[in-house]
């Protein structure tokens, strides 16, 4: 495993750029994920690292050493696709097999099979490697297809939104599978995907990434509680954040414009009078979705509530975060 940093990458399609002076470090042993919407430029991130792309300027080096002349073979590295990616006519075992007959490893047959056979142990697919890889769900595809980058023992993993094509099951599933994983082989990983849940529930850090730009950078927990502006909020968090003016209640600081206001951080019973516009009972919480002074705001109540559509309940703020007219969070 190495540490891999970027400095000052900057990339462009034509007129379009899509990574703007782009400055990361990802630590050995890490799990980062990169979270932002399409066109955020976390796939171009991978592609730079892996050396499908290389950057109109600044350097990428992994274990010190920059390889933004290397080509991919070079660079060690092992990239994990949103499909698959597998030889259908291939069985398990020799899919798994297939980068390690490469030419330049000179790997003998029996090390080929005991590697395989340790990675099937950690993938929970050793009664699978027999089969074809037409023959198995979705869920044991994609572990193949991890699989296929674990085998490899490569400088840094790089995954690109590989649960996105899963039902929400198997995601769960392999979330748990990934994290179990990265703490068992103890390998750095690079991981992009729009979801939050992944970002929450996996990563050592996030980066969130807005138009090329990487505008934060730090744990789950420090980019939930102390978001830099409004837009890096609104990427963590299920219900959403809830955007508002700023005075719709009082105590905002000066120059605040707008109010983030989570779900979990709206005091319920006293305060201004709301109107309950619609109930969603999830089974553990029910949320509910109000309307206050012509603006909508979706809190969080006890499962057996007993409010009902068109009832009144006071609201008032508790913890709620400040943000200027460009955005940026007011301390």
């Amino acid at each position: 495993m190495a540490d891999v940093v970027l400095q000052g990458i900057e990339k462009k399609f034509g007129s379009v750029l899509a990574i703007s002076n782009l400055n990361l470090e990802i630590k050995d042993g890490a799990f980062v994920i990169l979270l932002g919407p399409t066109g955020a430029g976390k796939t171009t991130t991978l592609r730079l690292i892996a050396g499908l792309e290389r950057p109109d300027s600044g350097d990428i080096k992994i274990n010190g050493h920059s390889v933004v002349k290397n080509t991919p073979a070079q660079r060690n590295v092992a990239m994990v696709f949103q499909q698959y990616s597998l030889y259908p006519h291939m069985s398990v075992q020799d899919n798994l097999a297939f980068p390690l007959r490469s030419p330049t490893l000179n790997f003998s047959e029996a090390e080929i099979k005991s590697k395989v056979n340790e990675i099937a142990e950690v993938l929970q697919i050793k009664d699978k490697l027999n089969n074809r890889a037409t023959a198995l769900s979705g869920g044991e595809m994609q572990r193949v297809s991890i699989g296929r980058a674990l085998v490899r023992n490569p400088s840094i993993y790089l995954m690109d939104e590989p649960l996105s094509s899963l039902d929400a099951k198997l995601r769960a599933d392999l979330r748990l599978e990934l994290k179990r994983i990265h703490a068992q082989v103890g390998s750095t990983l690079l991981y992009v995907t729009h979801d939050q849940t992944e970002a929450m529930t996996m990563a050592t850090q996030v980066g969130v990434l807005d138009k090329g730009q990487l505008v934060q950078f730090g744990t789950p927990r420090e980019i939930y509680e102390k978001p830099s502006s409004l837009y890096v909020a609104s990427r963590l968090g299920l219900p959403r954040i809830n955007s508002l003016p700023a005075d719709l209640f009082s105590g905002a600081p000066r120059g605040a414009i707008k109010m983030g206001l989570r779900p979990e951080h709206i005091l319920q019973g006293k305060g201004k009078l709301a109107s309950v516009i619609r109930i969603e009972h999830l089974g553990d919480q029910t949320r509910l979705h109000l309307s206050l002074e012509g603006f909508n705001i979706v809190t969080l109540t006890d499962s057996e509530t007993k409010l009902a559509v068109g009832d009144k309940i006071k609201i008032q703020p508790n913890n709620a975060l400040y943000f200027d007219a460009n955005g940026n969070r007011i301390e």
